[in-house]
């Protein structure tokens, strides 16, 4: 009953209820897309299947209308980063920022061409917003490693200091390398995704059949799925 209480609270919230639509269309994309291309006989299956994930991600689509004044915040608020976070990292996300915030208005235009509330080529709206995103996944990658690496140079210091380093400290920075490795997996997985719908001609972009797009979808959900579980859970432990 606990779980399914922690689950109604998480669907409660926006980001809670996108991770879920989000997993549920890349599922029903990944298994549509087997029963489409290996099981003939479970073609219809497998076609409605797809069809469920289409509309799903469009539901995601139509959901990110509201999601700019958000993104706007959260860039102003992060500013150029705080003066004693690591350079490269602060760089990196104020041009991760920036590209998310641009994403956004390109998305809305690339439905609004789709949906004949304008008359422009979505297409071109779309290559832009997926080269955002793409971009975006890149630096998130490179924040990521970067991440890494520097945490596990601290671990692995002969210097004084780490030799004094606290054991709460120390498995709080092994925790913080671990979510990062995770947030680098789920970005790859979803860059191999972004390049797929780039126009052809851009590296392996096109060439991605339905039901692996399904499963770098489903990686990427639920690694986003168990990280958010597990914040929560701390959350929930730190908590008197």
């Amino acid at each position: 009953m606990a779980a399914l209480s922690k689950v109604a609270a998480a669907l409660e919230s926006y980001r809670g209820r996108d991770r879920l639509i989000r997993t549920l269309g890349y599922c029903c994309q990944l298994v549509g897309g087997i029963l489409v291309e290996r099981c003939p006989t479970q073609s219809e299956v497998g076609t409605r299947l797809l069809a469920v994930s289409a509309q799903l991600s469009h539901c995601r689509t139509v959901l990110r209308l509201f999601d700019d004044l958000a993104m706007f915040v959260y860039t102003k608020q992060y500013g150029l980063g705080p003066e004693e976070e690591d350079v490269f990292v602060r760089w990196v996300s104020v041009l991760g920022n920036m590209a998310d915030q641009l994403y956004y208005p390109c998305e809305h235009l690339a439905w609004a061409a789709d949906a004949k509330v304008l008359r422009v080529d979505s297409a071109r709206w779309w290559t832009l917003s997926t080269t955002l995103w793409g971009l975006s996944l890149l630096l998130g990658i490179a924040r990521a490693l970067w991440t890494v690496q520097r945490l596990r140079r601290r671990l692995r210091s002969p210097t004084a200091f780490t030799s004094r380093l606290p054991r709460s400290k120390r498995r709080a920075m092994e925790a913080q390398m671990r979510s990062e490795a995770l947030t680098a997996l789920s970005n790859l997985a979803d860059l191999a995704n972004a390049v797929h719908w780039l126009p052809p001609g851009v590296l392996w972009a096109g060439r991605f059949p339905p039901w692996l797009v399904g499963l770098m979808g489903t990686i990427s959900s639920l690694l986003s799925v168990y990280q958010a579980a597990r914040a929560g859970g701390q959350a929930d432990a730190a908590s008197p």
